[in-house]
């Protein structure tokens, strides 16, 4: 059945019938005219759209128009049909071979991934079987060193919570039995060394004449620049250990200037480093909460001590070379024994809650200082673990503490750009050395002869104690110096920048 619009009087393609009047017209139109007159166009009678009734009918399939059924008509509604099938099959052909090239490169990866991974896992294997045949030992011997606990996975180590600090085991009887023991040895030898002076020691007259000797800048990583640590093994001045901004620590012999070993496993900046005065070992401490023990002749990790539930800031080894003292910015040091990693003691000063800047025992080793962020240092007496003096009169936080050889000296150093002298005797702040205008003093140090005492910071300073004259002043490294130490006899300084420099200074 055809329908036909009533006001165009052509086939409508939306039909609707008008219930008013029942006449059939096209949608578009019929909607147009009532909203514009509001009636039926046939009889006048008022009319809503929304009443309109559609009428369900199959499309309407328009006939060619004539112009459309010529021969040459045809022939260009086939080639246009043609064109167009031409032209998506080059693009299928385009796109096709895109997704090959990529297949390709694709394969050529995954077969050089393949590749590597085979070559890795070989060395991997290779490197293990030839630690296994070695038998590292850590450089310590089976008689003097507990085997060291389980430790976890390198990943499980990533940051402060990974593991929680350990309990505390408590100080024994035969713990302070034996540190009273060599307390009491150490003082009688001192007063004897202290007769005399030291032969072959550095007299004022070289250390005046101290150059530049050597320089080393390959160390440590130059994309995280900065060495941050300095020590010096003192059975062997020519070894020295320096820790970095790179999360390493670094084993060099300066005579060979060869590296000994690199000691990866922190997972932050290693910010203080320690020889073993007579065994092969080093310590080191990050703001990982990490104290790690290294044996040197492997390079690996034989302890880790889990004091801290906070960053480290300072390690000091005690005497007997058995115990280990440690700061943090949790308010606590403590006390641990680095044979077995076991935390002897843990105590924080409950009169004060601030962060613990670095700490340092005392040459005898029953009594030891600690600096704090509030400008105070405080002295402890170990046996005791009980704060015995405090001494104020720094500005800013504690930058570095060091006891003279001598027993009776305490050089300290804050933001505030001097350095003090305390007598452990009179318990008194007996000489300030004033620095330049912003000198910012990072590490402090004598030598074992308590005769001199070095300063690094904004450069390298060596003063002479008791007249505390200036002997010398080194300006070659380009950037912030934060360690320095002296060598056998003072014969040599050595120090560390941010320059990522170790530097030798000494007679040319």
């Amino acid at each position: 059945m055809a329908l036909c619009c009533a006001i165009s009087n052509e086939v409508p393609e939306q039909p609707v019938i008008s219930p008013v009047s029942g006449h059939v017209y096209e949608k578009r139109l019929i909607e147009k005219y009532i909203k514009e007159n509001g009636v039926d166009p046939m009889n006048g009678e008022s009319v809503a759209v929304e009443t309109l009734i559609e009428i369900k009918a199959n499309p309407l399939v328009k006939p060619r128009p004539a112009s459309a059924t010529s021969i040459p008509a045809i022939l260009k509604v086939l080639q246009d049909e043609w064109d167009a099938q031409m032209l998506h099959s080059f693009t299928l052909r385009q796109q096709l071979q895109t997704a090959r090239q990529e297949l390709s490169h694709a394969l050529y990866q995954h077969d050089a991934a393949c590749r590597v991974i085979a070559r890795l896992t070989k060395e991997v294997t290779a490197a293990r079987e030839a630690l296994a045949t070695l038998k590292p030992q850590a450089g310590i011997t089976p008689g003097n060193y507990a085997a060291p606990a389980p430790q976890p996975s390198i990943g499980a180590e990533a940051g402060p919570e990974a593991a929680e600090p350990m309990e505390e085991a408590g100080m024994s009887d035969e713990v302070l039995q034996k540190l009273q023991d060599k307390a009491t040895l150490l003082t009688a030898e001192r007063k004897k060394r202290g007769k005399t002076v030291p032969e072959g020691l550095a007299t004022v007259e070289d250390i005046k004449q101290y150059r530049q000797l050597a320089s080393h800048t390959g160390l440590h990583s130059a994309s995280v620049p900065g060495i941050l640590s300095l020590d010096i093994c003192l059975k062997d001045t020519a070894k020295i250990v320096t820790g970095g901004n790179d999360k390493n620590a670094v084993v060099f012999n300066k005579d060979t200037e060869q590296v000994m070993a690199i000691l990866k496993g922190h997972s932050k900046k290693v910010t203080s480093v320690i020889y073993h005065p007579d065994e092969e070992l080093v310590f080191t401490a990050s703001p990982d909460c990490t104290i790690r023990v290294w044996g040197v002749q492997t390079a690996q990790c034989a302890q880790i001590i889990r004091a801290h539930d906070a960053p480290v800031t300072g390690i000091s080894l005690h005497a007997t070379g058995d115990y280990l003292l440690s700061s943090s910015t949790d308010t606590h040091w403590a006390f641990s024994d680095l044979r077995t990693g076991r935390v002897l003691t843990k105590v924080n000063d409950p009169q004060s809650q601030h962060a613990l800047t670095c700490a340092q025992f005392h040459p005898d080793g029953l009594i030891f200082g600690t600096g704090t962020e509030d400008s105070m240092i405080k002295i402890w007496d170990l046996k005791e673990r009980a704060n015995v003096a405090n001494f104020p009169g720094h500005q800013g936080p504690i930058t570095s503490i060091a006891f003279s050889e001598n027993g009776y000296y305490l050089a300290t150093s804050a933001e505030d750009s001097v350095v003090k002298l305390w007598d452990l005797r009179k318990l008194k702040n007996f000489k300030t050395l004033t620095l330049d205008d912003k000198y910012e003093v990072r590490s402090l140090c004598f030598d074992q002869s308590g005769t001199y005492l070095a300063v690094a910071g904004s450069d390298i300073r060596v003063y002479l104690c008791k007249q505390w004259q200036e002997l010398g002043v080194f300006n070659d490294h380009t950037a912030m110096a934060t360690g320095v130490r002296f060598g056998h006899n003072s014969t040599f300084v050595s120090s560390v920048s941010m320059d990522r420099s170790v530097k030798f200074f000494g007679m040319s």
